[in-house]
């Protein structure tokens, strides 16, 4: 895509589709990862990769255990902000907004779609917490398997949130850094697009 095409975009959803599709074929792994940057009532902020699963109506979803540093702030401050970045297209962008939970539902139809020992591996992690060795994690989950030989129970923690876009950045690269940058900001059922310095 030229960046001239950006000037007459209207919704930043359909170009974020576009570039992830373009996205899975170019990037050696993982192009659905981003940055997730989170913040404590007071405001200090943490930033980490996850793997956004999928973007619909709800916003740009993603799973992870509640208890988790991420998950505790997300509780305390419903707010976060993502960045996806492929280097294999000079392209990067932006998504803040509120934070919602997403049903119990989409949560288990999730946690099951992953591979068992995936699923053994989030049913005994104590996410973020002390961990006295590689060893201890693998009688945890070897142990936990015993006790659960069918179906894993989803643990109550581990939720999926949506990251609801109130502001999406396209960026392109441009020759010499003069970038493309394209702020989309919603307002109502659209979006006002704004050109910004590189």
């Amino acid at each position: 895509m030229d960046w001239h095409v950006l000037e007459e975009v209207l919704d930043p959803l359909p170009v974020f589709h576009g570039w992830m599709r373009e996205a899975e074929t170019t990037e050696p792994n993982d192009p659905n990862a981003a940055a997730l940057a989170t913040a404590t009532k007071d405001g200090y902020p943490s930033v980490r990769m996850v793997l956004v699963k999928r973007v619909d109506d709800q916003g740009f979803c993603f799973y992870t255990n509640a208890e988790s540093r991420k998950g505790r702030e997300l509780t305390i401050n419903a707010r976060a902000a993502l960045c996806f970045h492929w280097k294999s297209l000079r392209r990067q962008v932006r998504v803040e907004g509120p934070v919602v939970e997403l049903s119990a539902e989409d949560a288990d139809q999730y946690f099951h779609s992953r591979s068992r020992v995936s699923q053994l591996g989030a049913a005994v992690s104590q996410q973020s917490r002390p961990l006295e060795s590689r060893k201890r994690l693998e009688e945890l989950v070897k142990q936990f398997g015993a006790e659960h030989p069918g179906e894993v129970p989803r643990p109550e923690s581990w939720k999926g949130y949506a990251v609801r876009p109130e502001r999406i950045e396209l960026w392109m690269d441009g020759e010499y850094r003069l970038h493309n940058r394209f702020l989309f900001v919603r307002q109502g059922d659209g979006w006002t697009r704004t050109r910004l310095f590189p």
